[in-house]
């Protein structure tokens, strides 16, 4: 059975109170449910973590390797700063897929790059909760075509 780990970074957690101007009304809470249901229509194993800090982060990519069959992320702040997220990301070896709520290319110029986006093999940006399902069903389809 495929496994995918989920990984929402720093302040998803405010998901439906934060900014909803750029980030929307929709909690995490509803977003990690629509994941699920997919998940268990594919029999894929999910495992969801949202962590502030960097360091947790870091610890659950660093244990996905063998673990788990893909990564789904939203790095978040992290996206713009974490070298050392990227290179969890990387030594992980698994495919990921990196999405954002918002487009960050529509955003502030210092939020147009991404550290992990070289390490990814895929970006979905700017479709606000529908990334997280694109991210999921890109992961689906990369892990069919194994």
């Amino acid at each position: 059975m495929n496994s995918v780990l989920v990984i929402h970074g720093p302040n998803l957690q405010l998901l439906g109170q934060r900014e909803p101007g750029i980030y929307g009304v929709i909690t995490l809470a509803k977003i990690n449910a629509q994941l699920k249901k997919i998940a268990a229509k594919h029999a894929v194993r999910l495992v969801i973590r949202q962590s502030n800090h960097e360091g947790a982060i870091v610890e659950y990519i660093g244990k996905a390797k063998n673990r788990f069959s893909a990564l789904l992320i939203n790095p978040a702040a992290y996206t713009h700063t974490s070298v050392a997220i990227r290179d969890a990301i990387a030594a992980a070896g698994i495919p990921t897929v990196e999405v954002h709520l918002s487009n960050i290319y529509a955003r502030e110029e210092f939020r147009h790059t991404s550290l992990m986006s070289p390490v990814a093999h895929g970006v979905i940006s700017g479709f606000g909760p529908q990334s997280y399902l694109l991210g999921l069903a890109a992961i689906l389809d990369l892990l069919k075509n194994r």
